[in-house]
């Protein structure tokens, strides 16, 4: 196996006006699942995702009727006010898109192919040229994404009958690993030779199973210099594609793998398509990667908090932190490092609230019925009565007014 290599050492390429690799910060990328073809509600979905903090967004291209939309998606989304760049996602009959469609070519920031289905045969070679000659034609970059489940058959038939042919043959799962990084390491080489340089060229191999990816993105990461793109593809519904998809990111990212990311989740029926945006962002906020939204610190509860008032209060302030984002993100620069403790009673209360930037240890079963409000590290103001949750909230919001909204940061403000 290579030796990983660091963020630092990849090439930067650019996707809009977004820098993915080269050092940049990890950045987070979404998918639409609405019908491309309907301009309008993709385009709003796009701009759900980018407002909760997407900063790339791919859209399937499949249809004539759907590249036929992609300049009215970018239209419509420069009307609105979001310049987030937008990919095309390609699969089968992207030569045949991308020639019949040329607004749509100028359009997209970035194509999306997958090796395994750009074509068969003699075809593949050809079709997989054709985009490419088209991506340096407009100066776009591509993303060469790989998937377990969509892999290059031809390919895989012969390093099977290679694998077959040793003294030793290795196991069916090591031969489908180093499938997959060949058929991404290949194209980005056929890419180059096509003329697409090494500054226009992402690579990603997803597989849906926690060891796989960390096996191939480890060995991956030590035989290129491309950027890497990172997903558990198929991760799942709620919790499960959660924790699948943090166990296996989280990991790669600590060994410095990973240049941009997405998670992979189903959604639940009409659920919020945005809840794959905020949990890479968690991820990456939670292992002290970036900072995105101030962070809320809360205890589980235990027997000393029977009462559920702490739980509503913190999931009532992460609430609203996250929808005054979008407003406070232009406002108070900063303001996404700030750390909030809500707290259920007086054995972790305290200490943590102290640790936070602001924090409140509200009473435990038996205790006083009053709440500390610590800033800054100290103790600031206690409140009690039946309005606690509200002074609390606009506690933060004349701290946030006042460290992130003047002109000197330093500036501390006091609640009374």
């Amino acid at each position: 196996m290579g030796n990983p290599k660091n963020r630092n050492d990849r090439s930067a390429v650019k996707v809009g006006q977004i820098t993915v690799g080269g050092g940049a910060p990890v950045v987070v990328q979404s998918m639409t699942n609405t019908d491309t073809a309907d301009a309008l509600q993709t385009a709003k979905q796009v701009a759900q995702l980018a407002k909760a903090g997407s900063e790339l967004v791919r859209i399937t291209v499949n249809t004539p009727e759907a590249a036929a939309a992609v300049p009215q998606i970018r239209e419509q989304l420069d009307k609105m006010g979001f310049d987030v760049p937008l990919i095309g996602d390609f699969h089968f009959n992207g030569h045949k898109l991308l020639t019949q469609f040329p607004e749509c070519a100028q359009a997209l920031a970035k194509y999306r192919i997958n090796p395994g289905n750009v074509g068969r045969g003699e075809k593949k070679d050809s079709q997989f040229a054709t985009m490419i000659e088209i991506a340096c034609k407009y100066d776009k970059p591509v993303r060469i994404g790989v998937n377990w489940g969509s892999l290059d058959q031809e390919l895989l038939a012969a390093m099977l009958d290679e694998n077959a042919r040793l003294p030793r043959p290795k196991e069916l799962n090591e031969v489908m690993r180093e499938t997959v990084i060949s058929s991404a390491l290949q194209s980005a080489q056929r890419a180059e030779e096509l003329g697409l340089s090494q500054d226009k060229i992402i690579l990603s191999c997803k597989t849906s199973a926690v060891q796989d990816l960390i096996a191939v993105y480890r060995e991956m990461s030590g035989r290129c210099r491309y950027p890497l793109h990172l997903g558990l593809t198929e991760a799942g519904m709620g919790s499960k594609g959660i924790v699948a998809s943090t166990a296996a990111l989280s990991v790669l990212l600590q060994d410095g793998i990973g240049d941009t990311i997405r998670i992979s989740l189903t959604p639940e029926p009409n659920g919020d398509r945005s809840q794959e945006v905020i949990v890479a962002q968690e991820i990456l906020q939670t292992m002290g990667l970036r900072s995105f939204v101030p962070m809320v610190i809360a205890c589980p509860g235990c027997g000393r908090t029977s009462s559920t008032y702490f739980q509503q209060l913190a999931k009532d302030i992460q609430s609203y932190i996250r929808t005054q984002m979008p407003h406070w993100r232009e406002k108070y620069p900063g303001v996404e490092d700030m750390k909030v403790a809500v707290m259920g009673c007086v054995v972790n209360g305290p200490g943590e609230s102290k640790y936070a930037d602001i924090g409140i240890s509200l009473p435990g079963t038996g205790e006083r019925p009053v709440a500390p409000v610590y800033i800054d590290g100290k103790k600031d103001i206690t409140l009690k009565g039946d309005r606690i949750a509200e002074e609390f909230q606009e506690i933060v919001e004349n701290y946030i007014e006042g460290r992130y909204g003047s002109d000197d940061k330093s500036d501390k403000v006091a609640s009374g």
